[in-house]
């Protein structure tokens, strides 16, 4: 049986060699914007272990909506060229680079995960130590822990939506093939789309159409500047605790598709502290993916507990998404795709990687194919050889 999963996909003029994407996972490693080595390694293995497509982290168009004081940022044309050397070592390795783009709106100005996640109430901005001033569609904030955040007048939203264009282009400047705009979580264009984060009386805010309008604006900017032959993502939460359905986020996706998205990324929740999946189980957001594709007619990435190769194997297989998208089952373990060719029976299972890789993984599996498992012997003498035995 051929896998579905190693099949290629073309999305416009880019061509997936296969359908595995290594998920835009945020690192919190940045100094003041910039990339670093750290960002390189990081990337560069998951390239190299097989994926089909890697995704930057999610990167701040602006830098008063970084997450934290250590999200990577777009926001400036300094960032281009050290950007350039990770889309160089990707693409020198086999697969096809992407970048996430977004903007934190009131849940920004936090501390990193590991020193607790929560709102600071004052911090220097990333940029140059500024005023790290919150934003968002409405002064309301995202819960009692967090500061209320400015709402953001006319001039505010025409900038914010120049900003997502010109870090389109420095996107495009720095090499990247695939761009995903950031429209989940909770973040600010999740905050438009709410009913409850944006209470707005405005062009912005009201009706579903008036609060779709900053987001079709958004893609129409960044479609200005990202090039029509290029893939355009957008990620969602295909629903959420504060009331959002899955018909709504088909709605999103029906509009958004005509102003130039491709593919609709779909997660889940982000409006409060609690998980709209909890307790997960396996693939737990597969479903809003296979709702999202045959409702809008778009293509669709599944994400969320996709951990073994038959069940992102399946996944595919059975229509549920064009495309399976790993996280924390990468930072485990970078090389999943030679790891579940093998373990689907794909013909040649080290084809997606390196010469040098290949040659020596091929050396690897051949010179243990007529080993018996019961035959290995630890190599010692005593009770631990006599027990094999």
């Amino acid at each position: 049986m051929t896998s579905q999963l190693f099949s290629p996909l073309q999305i416009r003029s880019l061509t997936l060699k296969n359908r595995i994407v290594v998920s835009p996972m945020l690192q919190y490693c940045a100094d003041n914007g910039h990339v670093n080595d750290w960002h390189l390694m990081h990337y560069g293995k998951f390239a190299a272990g097989g994926a089909g497509l890697v995704f930057v982290e999610s990167t701040k168009v602006d830098p008063r909506g970084c997450s934290t004081p250590r999200d990577l940022g777009l926001w400036k044309d300094d960032f281009v060229a050290p950007l350039k050397r990770i889309t160089e070592l990707v693409k020198r390795n086999g697969a096809a680079v992407g970048i996430q783009l977004g903007h934190s709106g009131r849940k920004a100005r936090r501390s990193v995960p590991w020193e607790g996640r929560v709102q600071m109430a004052h911090c220097p901005g990333v940029d140059h130590g500024e005023e790290w001033e919150l934003i968002a569609p409405s002064a309301i904030a995202f819960s009692d822990k967090y500061s209320v955040p400015r709402a953001m007048t006319a001039d505010d939203i025409q900038e914010a939506i120049t900003n997502w264009g010109q870090a389109a282009r420095r996107a495009q400047e720095a090499g990247f093939d695939v761009l995903e705009l950031h429209g989940a979580h909770g973040y600010l264009i999740h905050q438009f789309l709410s009913p409850v984060a944006n209470q707005r009386t405005d062009e912005y805010g009201g009706s579903p159409e008036k609060r779709m309008r900053f987001a079709i604006e958004v893609v129409r900017e960044v479609r200005r500047f990202w090039p029509e032959e290029k893939p355009l993502f957008l990620r969602v939460s295909a629903v959420d605790e504060a009331g959002w359905t899955i018909e709504d986020s088909v709605k999103v996706a029906s509009v958004l598709k005509e102003h130039g998205i491709d593919v609709i990324d779909c997660s889940a929740g982000g409006m409060s502290d609690a998980s709209p999946g909890d307790p997960p189980s396996y693939g737990y957001q597969v479903p809003y993916a296979r709702r999202i594709r045959s409702g809008a007619n778009i293509k669709t990435m599944a994400v969320g507990l996709i951990i073994h190769a038959d069940q992102a194997e399946e996944i595919i297989r059975s229509g549920g998404a064009d495309l399976t998208a790993l996280g924390r089952e990468f930072l485990h373990n970078p090389n999943w795709p030679i790891d579940a060719a093998q373990k689907l029976g794909v013909e040649s299972p080290f084809e997606g990687v390196g010469k040098s890789l290949a040659y020596w993984l091929g050396k690897r599996a051949s010179s243990r194919a007529g080993i018996k498992p019961s035959t290995w012997q630890w190599g010692i003498k005593g009770s631990a050889k006599e027990k094999i035995d």
